[in-house]
């Protein structure tokens, strides 16, 4: 009889600490990077509308950013990286702008690619 009732015990124990773990480490409420971000929201600009569900997605027909706001997306990161560096020339290369980083001096320093669909930079050379 004292076995079982050893048993009962452990096996309650166990299972209310499962049961805890579940509820204390949910990867559902993880919320570090925000819901929907794909890390590091604070240093790129990840998208052009804040909303998860207005996103646009993949080569979905939707409203594309212009020049100007390519530029300022462009601009915004590159003062918070370094304010000794500005923005160039912006050119229209398809699904995609090219901008230049240049510095006080003129020369290009390295150009970046702003989606027109999402606003999401990335590196082209």
């Amino acid at each position: 009889m004292k076995k079982k009732t050893i048993f009962k015990f452990t096996t309650i124990t166990a299972f209310l600490f499962i049961v805890a773990g579940m509820l204390f480490f949910n990867p559902l409420n993880a919320v570090a990077c925000g819901y929907g971000n794909s890390g590091g929201s604070d240093f790129v600009p990840q998208r052009q509308s804040p909303s998860w569900n207005n996103r646009i997605a993949g080569n979905q027909a939707g409203t594309a950013i212009g020049q100007e706001r390519a530029k300022d997306i462009v601009k915004s990161h590159v003062s918070r990286l370094n304010p000794d560096l500005a923005v160039g020339i912006v050119n229209d290369a398809g699904g995609f702008f090219e901008v230049e980083v240049i510095n006080q001096n003129g020369e290009v320093l390295q150009l970046l690619g702003v989606d027109k669909y999402s606003g999401r930079l990335m590196l082209l050379n």
